[in-house]
């Protein structure tokens, strides 16, 4: 296989330059790999000491965190431990107070938590606040009740709570801690020392996180590993992430890449059908969900798979953390792939690590059509928690009680703020997420942009899942849009509430 030109790697590293360049994020590093392992790396911005961050560098690489944990638990079925399609109430008895949507439901299975089809309501912004949590406190949050999208085996829907189960179910079948199961099932074995679940074991220089308040960076805390470690737990490095990737995409080529242990087809934790078996797509992603894309997309265990029409699949998994945004991904024909961080909360650095695999595909690619380098780039939300959610249709009828119940709580917290009453219908991490006086600031300018009504009638609602609603309200020189997305939990709390001003043309 022809190596990235040099020219092309000029490349590479300028996109993530201009990312510091623009404020996007305070430090910026990526590498390219091939099957064999780390090909070219770079670093910009400042991680923190005064130098740019190299391949060493400790980043928080959350939900690329998910390959991990599925590959975990696929070691467990091979080795006849569980079966995939056992329910979940096998492993985590707590679950069995949860009330299913429909009376021929069935008890979500271990296959579907890890396809993302239980039926569960996309819960990032609340998810990514829960990882410290013990398993005590998650069977509290099993016990009174969950919200559902779907009946659990009929669709997508991205869901840490799932991971977060399925890192249970690891831990029981195991009998030890999940993220000492995972460490030493899957992490050690292939030599990825410097990946680690909490920021004190890590032996490089850790990234603080950070999230921008107007001109400056604020810096964010880093909560330690719990129930939701599964979700996103780990740390690592572009040298470690670069060998997990290549050692996956090494499936298709029959090698394994040089690690400690015998360099072998079948090397490491999972066997090369297994690691196949992870990069297939086994529930397709809706369209909606990914606005902008031009890359049909499906979910396999851990992975998200595109189909590419020039180079096939291409196989990817983003993390979003507040503080931090990590991105992976390799094409199946040929092992060329890219990993990159930022520090920065939705930098989104999946937009330059797909666009610099572009570059390096087309790069490549003896007498391929160099347009593939300006194609489309996938769809950056597929990634920083990985899935955007863009409404399908005029469909209020849709939602679920709780989300009208939520909307209209929410429409008098509008009309007359309070912090306890936003306390009290918000889940904890809308506040840390946005602090309520900057919510009440950011409503007050958006009013005053269209000169909304905050006691009018909505002029429209739409609804792409029975947990999300979108509703306008009139205005002077505009409309107001409001948004809310319930959290996974039966009390009807929202996780998400934006608020943004929609101008009238001129």
């Amino acid at each position: 296989m022809t190596r990235p030109s040099a020219a092309v790697l000029d490349q590479v590293d300028a996109l993530h330059r201009q990312r510091v360049a623009d404020g996007i994020a305070p430090s910026s590093v990526w590498g390219v790999f091939d099957r064999d392992g780390l090909v070219a790396s770079g670093g910009a911005g400042d991680r923190g000491d005064g130098t740019a961050p190299d391949v060493d560098t400790v980043y928080r690489i959350a939900s690329c965190t998910k390959s991990v944990t599925a590959t975990t638990l696929l070691g467990l079925v091979d080795d006849g431990l569980l079966s995939l399609d056992a329910p979940v109430t096998d492993f985590v008895p707590a679950f069995r107070s949860v009330a299913l949507p429909t009376a021929d439901s069935p008890v979500p299975t271990v296959r579907m938590l890890l396809t993302m089809s239980a039926g569960f309501p996309t819960d990032d912004p609340w998810g990514d606040r829960q990882e410290s949590i013990s398993d005590d406190e998650l069977d509290d949050v099993l016990g009174a009740g969950l919200l559902f999208d779907s009946v659990p085996g009929t669709r997508f829907a991205y869901s840490n709570l799932g991971y977060a189960l399925l890192g249970r179910v690891v831990a029981v079948v195991a009998g030890a801690p999940f993220t000492s199961v995972a460490t030493e099932r899957v992490l050690r074995p292939l030599g990825l020392d410097e990946t680690v679940f909490a920021a004190a074991d890590a032996r490089g220089h850790v990234v603080t996180g950070y999230r921008p308040h107007g001109s400056a960076w604020e810096a964010l805390t880093t909560p330690g590993p719990g129930a939701f470690s599964p979700i996103g737990g780990l740390f690592s490095t572009v040298r470690d992430l670069a060998r997990w990737a290549s050692w996956l995409a090494s499936a298709f080529e029959g090698t394994a890449p040089p690690f400690s242990e015998p360099a072998a087809a079948n090397a490491g934790p999972l066997d090369t059908a297994g690691r196949r078996a992870m990069q297939q797509a086994m529930r397709m992603v809706p369209a909606e969900s990914l606005p902008g894309s031009t890359r049909a997309t499906g979910y396999g265990f851990g992975l998200f798979v595109e189909h590419d029409p020039v180079v096939g699949s291409i196989v990817s998994h983003s993390g979003g953390y507040p503080g931090f945004s990590a991105h992976m991904r390799w094409s199946v024909s040929t092992g060329l792939g890219v990993v990159a961080f930022e520090n920065a909360t939705q930098a989104k650095v999946s937009v330059a690590a797909t666009r610099a695999h572009d570059l390096v595909l087309a790069d490549v690619r003896s007498g391929a059509d160099a347009s593939i380098a300006d194609t489309s780039i996938a769809d950056a939300t597929i990634a920083d928690t990985s899935i955007a959610h863009a409404p399908v249709a005029d469909a209020p009828e849709r939602v679920l009680p709780e989300t009208r119940a939520a909307q209209q709580a929410v429409q008098r917290l509008l009309a007359d703020w309070d912090d306890d009453r936003a306390a009290a219908i918000c889940t904890p991490n809308v506040p840390l997420d946005v602090p309520w006086d900057r919510r009440r600031a950011a409503l007050d300018a958006a009013v005053a942009v269209v000169g909304a009504d905050l006691r009018g009638t909505p002029v429209a609602e739409q609804s792409s899942t029975p947990t999300h609603l979108r509703w306008w309200l009139p205005g002077e020189h505009g409309r107001l849009r409001v948004e809310i997305r319930l959290a996974p939990l039966a009390a009807g709390l929202v996780q998400t509430l934006t608020v943004r001003a929609e101008p009238t043309p001129v």
